[in-house]
């Protein structure tokens, strides 16, 4: 389910107390730089696995003055009942997360995700095939993340045995069995996370144009990893072995470098277009911007055919460095899907041709104010509800 149909911000960034029920499942937020438009983003993709799109601290998020900050939206259940998701600040140590649903703590963020996906486009990622791997990494698996729930306790467990790994190999007297026990655990989920980004990209080029819509270039994925290029041809428990054994002979250069020169984190994603072959680090910035739209509108219609849901689509300035043919065909595509949608911008006039299928709306003085009539067909589940504190 991804329908939103009601956010609760609490001290979060520019907000102080901000409730907003959607009047369409389509909203276009513009104004002024500044204005709170990619917060309200930002707050929606913290309710999923992760640190949202920004990546931020605590201490980034919280608004100036204030000790903590909440995010809580109520999602339509389709045959089933609405769902309260929360996130915020903990009371007690401010530095973490607590994350409920349906008002009960949970214990594991991972579990969110059998119920909430999203992607996401922002302005930085216009860069992503300029810069370094980290957020070509990222961008990789939150698309995997939205259709394998269970790639980000992979990618946890792996992460956790490999800080535990470096630390020990810094002390330069660590037990050899201790060890070899975390590079079983690394070996392990480091395959089970490889796998999982080999079968979305798999999913993605097998759909090749037929899942990439009319006007977008389609895009030609690759995992660039060592890992991946053994499972291709090789049993997982073999290249499991294969990376256990390269971990342990590591261990002096890993030790000397202060970090794994193997494991899951080294992945990075390669992408092409398909009619060109040429990659997107070498085509221009528009070209790039569409080859990542097609991406991210691609996944988001495999996965509701293969889950029978859309993940919530963030996008953040997706107009910029498009054309006019391109920014039709993104219009388009946004209402064949079944799910939550925010865009931003600063000028709302170029949002026009959604008009009739859109809300626009705009943040001033903690409140989300329309700017035309919302479009027929939808109303808030609850539009005589009062708010209240979002954790």
């Amino acid at each position: 389910m991804a329908r939103l149909e009601r956010l609760a911000l609490t001290d979060f960034r520019n907000y102080r107390h901000l409730v907003w029920r959607p009047s369409s499942p389509v909203t276009v937020v513009t104004g002024e730089n500044g204005s709170g438009k990619t917060n309200l983003l930002e707050a929606l993709s913290l309710l999923v696995p992760g640190r949202g799109l920004r990546g931020a601290r605590n201490a980034e998020i919280v608004r100036h003055g204030a000790s903590a900050w909440g995010v809580a939206a109520r999602f339509a259940g389709g045959a089933g009942p609405p769902v309260e998701i929360a996130t915020g600040s903990d009371p007690t140590r401010p530095e973490r997360r607590v994350f409920r649903m349906d008002g009960e703590t949970l214990r594991s963020r991972a579990g969110l995700s059998d119920h909430l996906s999203a992607v996401w486009l922002t302005p930085q990622m216009d860069r992503l095939f300029l810069d370094g791997l980290p957020g070509r990494r990222r961008f990789l698996d939150r698309l995997v993340l939205a259709l394998e729930p269970g790639h980000a306790r992979e990618l946890a467990a792996h992460d956790q045995a490999m800080a535990q790994r470096n630390r020990l190999l810094a002390t330069g007297r660590a037990d050899a069995a201790w060890l070899a026990a975390l590079e079983d655990s690394m070996a392990r989920h480091a395959v089970a996370a490889s796998a999982a980004r080999l079968s979305l990209v798999a999913h993605l080029n097998e759909a090749g144009g037929n899942a990439v819509p009319d006007g977008f270039p389609a895009a030609r994925l690759d995992i660039v990893c060592a890992i991946a290029e053994r499972l291709r041809d090789r049993p997982a428990l073999s290249v499991e072995d294969w990376l256990r054994a390269r971990l342990a002979a590591d261990r002096p250069a890993d030790a000397a470098r202060g970090g794994s020169g193997a494991g899951a984190h080294r992945t990075d994603l390669a992408l092409s277009d398909r009619a060109t072959g040429r990659a997107a680090g070498q085509a221009s910035t528009g070209q790039q911007k569409a080859l990542l739209l097609g991406v991210i509108l691609a996944h988001a219609a495999l996965m509701a055919r293969s889950r029978g849901d859309a993940p919530m689509i963030l996008l953040d300035e997706p107009l910029v460095h498009l054309d006019r043919t391109r920014r039709d065909a993104l219009f388009r595509t946004i209402g064949g899907f079944d799910t939550t949608v925010l865009m931003t911008g600063t000028d709302a006039e170029q949002f026009l041709p959604l008009r009739d299928l859109a809300a626009f709306v705009t943040p001033r003085d903690d409140e989300l104010r329309p700017l035309f009539p919302s479009p027929a067909g939808f109303r808030p589940a609850d539009a005589g509800s009062p708010g209240g504190k979002a954790v």
